[in-house]
């Protein structure tokens, strides 16, 4: 049961379900057959990618699983006695059907005290940066995980779990008939990957005039992007920093990176300001998902001294531009108040990462870290916001 009872219907806008192996490959063509499969790698199960083993995800089949909130501690007051990754996460358990049906996660948000929520999935980050030279095989995955997202989970299941699928961009008309294929099953979200797009010639920012017909279509539908933390290819910068060629591997520490965490999202926010996109499409709704918020004051503040200096590279106000457009689940250790008085509470967004081990245990309890805030912003922030976007 929840810790405490709020007076308001809440709505988080960070879930997570836990996929089965053959969530990538049920519905994947024959022609790609062998593209992904699960291997035994010294007694455990492994993911590899066209033959080549990732460790991005260290438990790809999700039978054992941290605990929700394994890491709540460590966010909290950091790791002053060193502990291993492995001591912070702590006992792990086996996955409850909770985790992979919606039946059993309905049960188990009426527990939390949950009225709605996002659904994302997990396994779905590791798929577009380790097929980017490919961009079929990219779609070809992408929609073999949608079929199997809309058959085990729905799209607006009972209307209240409204699990997102993913739209990867390579290939303009077919995001736009991806897009259409989600949209007519019930999607209400979209998620899309924060990184430059992968194409036969190479990469290049989504936020280009390029892919214009795919957000028109994207306004027109009114669906919620999501961006939501991902592997968006920047450990290939890092790797020019360090002489290695490894992947990105989030739940390995690495302090180098950990400095630059942010980058991605910081990128494809300002692509999409500064290319234009969010002025030609005003009407885009844009929530970013699992990326925290102190990210935020420092671009608005380049954003600012770049309009002041170059105002003529710009058909608006950049900063006014991200006030109305972008809206920000932050974590819940940061000032919710403070990112408010930034962009407008209005485009705040509770999220708990639920089951996630970095997220919280019990989710009600984000409400405790919104002190600052009158009752009426608190609702705002809890499920009022998020209801907007995406009711309409």
């Amino acid at each position: 049961m929840p810790s405490r009872d709020v007076a308001y219907a809440l709505f988080d806008a960070d879930n997570h379900l836990y996929e089965t192996q053959e969530a990538l490959t049920r519905y994947l063509p024959e022609e790609y057959d062998g593209a992904i499969e699960y291997v035994n790698v010294r007694g455990r199960t492994k993911i590899a990618i066209r033959g080549q083993i990732s460790e991005y995800i260290p438990n790809p089949t999700f039978d054992v699983v941290a605990r929700p909130g394994a890491m709540e501690e460590y966010f909290k007051v950091g790791n002053p006695t060193g502990k291993t990754r492995r001591e912070i996460f702590g006992e792990p358990m086996r996955s409850i059907p909770a985790f992979r049906e919606p039946a059993p996660r309905l049960a188990l948000m009426d527990e939390l005290g949950i009225r709605r929520s996002l659904m994302f999935p997990t396994l779905a980050s590791l798929i577009e940066e380790r097929m980017k030279d490919d961009p079929e095989l990219i779609h070809a995955v992408v929609h073999a995980l949608n079929q199997w997202l809309h058959e085990t989970w729905g799209f607006a299941f009972k209307d209240r779990i409204f699990t997102v699928p993913v739209i990867t961009l390579p290939i303009v008309e077919k995001a736009v008939a991806e897009l259409n294929w989600v949209v007519e099953r019930g999607a209400r979200a979209i998620l899309i990957r924060p990184a430059p797009v992968p194409g036969f010639g190479g990469t290049r920012s989504f936020a280009l005039p390029e892919f214009d017909p795919f957000w028109k279509r994207v306004v027109e539908t009114g669906v919620l992007v999501a961006f939501h933390s991902s592997d968006s290819g920047y450990a290939r910068y890092a790797n020019d920093w360090e002489g290695n060629r490894r992947e990105f591997l989030p739940f390995k520490p690495n302090a180098f990176r950990q400095v630059n965490e942010w980058r991605p999202i910081e990128d494809a926010v300002t692509s999409l300001i500064c290319h234009g996109a969010l002025s030609r499409f005003p009407e885009l709704k844009v929530a970013v998902i699992e990326n925290g918020a102190s990210w935020v004051e420092p671009v608005l503040g380049r954003l600012a001294d770049v309009y002041k200096k170059m105002p003529h590279e710009f058909r608006e106000d950049p900063v006014q531009v991200f006030r109305r457009n972008i809206h920000i689940s932050p974590f819940w250790e940061e000032d919710m108040a403070a990112l408010g008085d930034l962009i407008g509470i209005e485009r705040v967004l509770f999220g708990s990462d639920y089951p996630h081990p970095e997220g919280l245990a019990d989710p009600v309890t984000y409400v405790d870290h919104l002190v600052k805030l009158s009752e009426e912003d608190k609702a705002k922030v809890m499920g009022g916001n998020l209801a907007r976007l995406i009711d309409g």
